[in-house]
């Protein structure tokens, strides 16, 4: 499965719709667990990271994953914190003036990657309180992942 890279307004509509009525423990577990289920039925060698603030709420690495994953889960992560925006997002809009977001941000690229793959976790009212990250896919894919799952995470909150 490899996804078309989606456009800047893709990605901003993603997120805008994405916006959740809350988060909390039990969510983290719900949403962490259903893209364990997606990761394992594709056999996809990811790992998985769901953080509210500063706190992990749910980390799984599935087979074939590795530290390597865990390493970049931290510098996906710190761009959505930093930006408020997903990764891919960043990324796709340094990419959008002709540049790169390790040539152009000014920030440490051994800290920050603006990769697709980690996605804020929005709620109504309060605005960006966390992320859910995949890592171990190529990026279009760990975001597109994270994507599926939140819109599915997303309907069983409405009902």
């Amino acid at each position: 499965m490899s996804p078309d890279a989606p456009t800047i307004s893709e990605l901003i509509a993603q997120e805008r719709r994405l916006t959740l009525p809350h988060f909390g423990y039990d969510d983290a577990y719900a949403l962490g667990h259903l893209l364990v289920s997606m990761a394992r039925k594709r056999h996809a060698p990811v790992a998985i990271d769901i953080r509210r603030g500063a706190q992990q709420m749910f980390h799984a690495a599935l087979p074939g994953s590795s530290a390597d994953n865990d390493a970049w889960i931290d510098r996906k992560r710190k761009v959505v914190e930093r930006y408020g925006e997903s990764s891919y997002l960043v990324g796709m809009r340094f990419r959008a003036k002709g540049t790169t977001f390790d040539d152009s941000s000014r920030l440490n690229p051994s800290v920050y990657a603006a990769h697709g793959g980690s996605f804020p976790i929005a709620v109504e009212g309060a605005g960006v309180i966390g992320s859910v990250t995949v890592s171990g896919l190529p990026q279009a894919e760990d975001h597109a992942m994270v994507v599926e799952a939140l819109e599915q995470f997303a309907t069983t909150l409405d009902a």
